[in-house]
């Protein structure tokens, strides 16, 4: 890479992006969905793994589905977000290792260890969950990332016969600032970092 970003962008993804509650009555198309996936998909994996997967809930009777398994005080929100990506990880992500990193034909033998597998799985799903916040806000929507659900729940209702697990969900779509709280603080560079 040679150059940053500029600052409009970094305002865009970063400090003037907010974590969103309340959403616009505006619909996303399946074209803005696949573009956010074609965005996050370069980003890091160890081995090139890629083990994210997601599940956009979008229709009526599949937000219906979803709406059990939420906490309560995220229940309005998801079911007002135009969609809500189920950003997950797959424990057979290893079938695809050939594929993915072919520069090592044996590399999918590094995968034996079903714990190895788990935790290469979720650190680099969640890697990719973080592409996928930075893709959608590139891509001019908002975000309301969150935990606060029954894992087993949505894992029953929307991975079920496979071996994916939710990571956390994701609301999209066009945030109403009306509603926005303000900023929370951050930790400082010297709080948070040390150059060693």
């Amino acid at each position: 890479m040679s150059h940053a970003v500029n600052d409009e962008s970094l305002d865009t993804i970063f400090r003037n992006a907010r974590t969103h509650r309340h959403w616009q009555d505006k619909p996303i198309s399946p074209a803005l969905l696949m573009a956010i996936y074609d965005l996050m998909r370069w980003g890091p994996t160890s081995a090139n793994v890629s083990p994210a997967r997601v599940a956009f809930v979008v229709s009526k009777e599949a937000k219906e589905r979803l709406k059990p398994h939420l906490d309560a005080g995220n229940v309005r929100q998801t079911m007002e977000a135009p969609a809500t990506a189920i950003v997950g990880y797959d424990l057979d992500f290893v079938q695809y290792v050939p594929k993915l990193y072919p520069q090592s034909p044996g590399a999918k033998d590094w995968f034996k260890d079903p714990k190895h597998v788990e935790k290469t799985a979720f650190r680099n799903g969640s890697i990719q969950g973080g592409y996928f916040v930075v893709a959608a806000r590139a891509l001019g929507l908002d975000c309301g990332p969150m935990s606060g659900f029954s894992n087993e729940g949505v894992d029953r209702e929307f991975f079920a016969g496979t071996a994916v697990k939710s990571n956390f969900l994701c609301n999209l779509g066009y945030g109403d600032p009306a509603h926005l709280r303000e900023r929370g603080p951050r930790l400082s560079f010297d709080e948070a970092c040390k150059i060693v």
